[in-house]
C-alpha cells in the first residue's frame, strides 16, 4: 500500500472535491480492536488542529477515569476514501496516534509503542522493519437474522477453484476494494480447510504494516457482509481442521540494502540475519503470549494441523517456527510461522522486533537448523536436538512473558500491565466455563 505524504491543505480540498461527508478517526486498542471516532466534514480543521479529544477511560488497557482525556493526532499519511461508501455520503479515513493532554505520545496507545521500538531500532543502525503477512480467515453462512452461523459456505481445500471454492467471488471483490484502497494484493487463494482463505499483499514498514492489517480486516468483513456470509480471523473456530494464521515475513533494512542478505556466505545469510533469527528463538515462548493471545489461539497450536509447536528453524521444511525461504537478494526474509490473525499487529510487530534486535545486541548465536519433519520425531528425538515446545495454554504463555524482561520492555510498564491484566481475567473466566465436552464426557460417570 503505497503511503502518501498529503499535508492537511491537500486533505481539505480532496475532501471537497469528492464530497466527503464523514471522517472517522481510527485508533487500536490493546486488544487489537479497532476503535473510531466519527466527525462530520464541517469538523475537518478541529480534526486537523489537533483539537478532537476522546474518553480513554472507555476504551480497553487505556487509563482510569480520572485521567481520561486522550486527544486524537491523525497520521495525514493514512488518509483514505472508503470505496464503498453509505447512503449518507462519502466517509474518510485517519489512523490516528493517541496523545495526552500534555502533548506526550500516549504509550498505552499500542501504534506509539510500535514507534518507540522502531527508534531503537534505528538507534542501532537499521532503517526500517519490512513485514509482509499472511492473514488468514474464514468464511461463515449468515441466518435470516444477520448473525453468524456454523455452517461454512463450501467444501473447498487448498488452491481449489469454483465450484469447491464458494468464497471465489467474495474474495475477488475483497482483492478489489483493498486495491482501490492502494494495497498491492499479490495473490489469493483457498486455504487448507474448507471456508479457509488467505489473501497476501505486498509488504511494507512496520508501522504501515500494522495498519494494513488493520484496514484489510475492516475490508474483509465488510465485504463478507455483503455477500451474506460471516469472515471470522477467531484461529481455530471449528475442531478438527486447520485454524487461521497469520504468518510475519521480516527483514532489516539499511542504507546498503537488506540486512538480511551476504552474498559471501554458503547460505547467503549475513550474520544480522542469524542473530536477528537467534534472538527470536531465544524469546519464542514470551512471544507466543502476544502473538497468540486467545484462550482459542492454543486450539491451533496443536500438532497434525500444520501449526508450528516446536522451537526450531529451517530452509527446507515448514514444520518448525521459523523457515527461512529460498530467496535470496532482496527478498531475503524470516519467516515467523506462529502469529495468528487474533494478535493486536502493533504488539506482535513491536515484540517480534525486540526480540530480534536483543539477538543482534548480544550476538546470539542461532542453533543448527532441523530439516527434518519434527511432527515426525520422537520426543526423545526432540530433546536430543534441543527442540522446545510453544506454550500449550494462554496461562502458561503468559507465566513464560512475565519472566522475560526483553519482551515485557517491548511492551513498555504500562501495555503490559494491562496487557497482563486483560489476559489473566480472560484465562480466569475460561478456566471456570464447563463445556459442552465435558459434560458429554463426564456427566453420566
Amino acid at each position: 500500500m503505497t503511503k502518501k505524504a498529503y499535508t492537511a491543505t491537500e486533505i481539505k480540498k480532496i475532501v471537497e472535491e469528492e464530497n466527503v461527508q464523514f471522517l472517522r478517526l481510527m485508533f487500536t486498542d490493546i486488544n487489537g480492536m479497532l476503535k473510531n471516532v466519527e466527525v462530520p466534514v464541517d469538523q475537518i480543521d478541529k480534526v486537523l488542529n489537533h483539537k478532537v479529544m476522546f474518553d480513554g477511560s472507555s476504551i480497553d488497557g487505556f487509563v482510569r477515569i480520572e485521567e481520561s482525556d486522550m486527544i486524537l493526532i491523525p497520521d495525514l499519511s493514512t488518509f483514505l476514501i472508503f470505496p464503498w461508501g453509505s447512503e449518507h455520503g462519502k466517509v474518510a479515513r485517519l489512523i490516528c496516534d493517541v496523545f495526552t493532554t500534555d502533548g506526550e505520545p500516549f504509550m498505552g496507545d499500542p501504534r506509539n509503542n510500535l514507534r518507540r521500538i522502531i527508534s531503537e531500532m534505528e538507534a542501532a543502525g537499521f532503517t526500517e522493519f519490512d513485514i509482509g503477512p499472511e492473514p488468514e480467515f474464514f468464511l461463515f453462512k449468515l441466518d435470516a437474522n444477520n448473525k453468524p452461523t456454523l455452517d461454512l459456505n463450501d467444501d473447498g481445500s487448498y488452491f481449489d477453484f469454483a465450484p469447491l471454492d464458494l468464497g471465489e467471488n467474495c474474495r475477488r471483490d475483497i482483492v478489489l476494494e483493498l486495491e482501490k484502497m492502494g494495497f498491492e494484493v499479490e495473490a489469493s487463494h483457498h486455504e487448507v480447510a474448507p471456508g479457509q482463505h488467505e489473501i497476501d499483499f505486498k509488504y511494507s514498514d512496520a508501522v504501515e504494516a500494522a495498519d494494513n492489517i488493520q484496514t484489510f480486516k475492516l475490508v474483509v468483513r465488510s465485504v463478507a457482509r455483503k455477500h451474506g456470509l460471516h469472515a471470522t480471523f477467531m484461529p481455530k473456530p471449528l475442531e478438527a481442521i486447520a485454524g487461521s494464521g497469520m504468518h510475519i515475513n521480516m527483514s532489516l533494512g539499511t542504507a546498503n540494502g537488506n540486512a538480511f542478505y551476504d552474498e559471501k556466505t554458503d547460505d547467503k545469510l549475513s550474520p544480522t540475519a542469524k542473530h536477528f533469527l537467534a534472538g527470536l528463538m531465544t524469546h519464542a515462548r514470551a512471544l507466543t503470549a502476544i502473538n497468540n493471545p486467545t484462550v482459542n489461539s492454543y486450539k491451533r497450536l496443536v500438532p497434525g494441523f500444520e501449526a508450528p509447536v516446536y522451537v526450531a528453524w529451517s530452509g527446507h521444511n515448514r514444520s518448525p517456527l521459523i523457515r527461512v525461504p529460498q530467496a535470496r537478494g532482496l527478498s531475503t526474509r524470516l519467516e515467523l510461522r506462529s502469529v495468528d490473525p487474533s494478535a493486536n499487529p502493533y504488539l506482535a510487530i513491536g515484540s517480534i522486533l525486540a526480540a530480534g534486535l536483543d539477538g543482534l545486541k548480544n550476538e546470539l548465536e542461532a542453533p543448527e537448523p532441523v530439516d527434518r519433519n519434527i511432527y515426525g520425531m520422537t520426543s526423545e528425538e526432540r530433546h536430543e536436538a534441543h527442540i522446545s515446545d510453544l506454550p500449550s495454554t494462554l496461562h502458561n504463555a503468559l507465566k513464560t512473558l512475565a519472566k522475560d524482561d526483553v519482551i515485557k520492555a517491548s511492551l513498555g510498564p504500562h501495555l503490559y500491565q494491562s496487557f497482563m491484566d486483560s489476559k489473566r481475567m480472560e484465562w480466569e473466566s475460561y478456566r471456570q466455563t464447563v463445556s459442552d465436552w465435558e459434560r458429554e464426557q463426564y456427566l453420566s460417570l
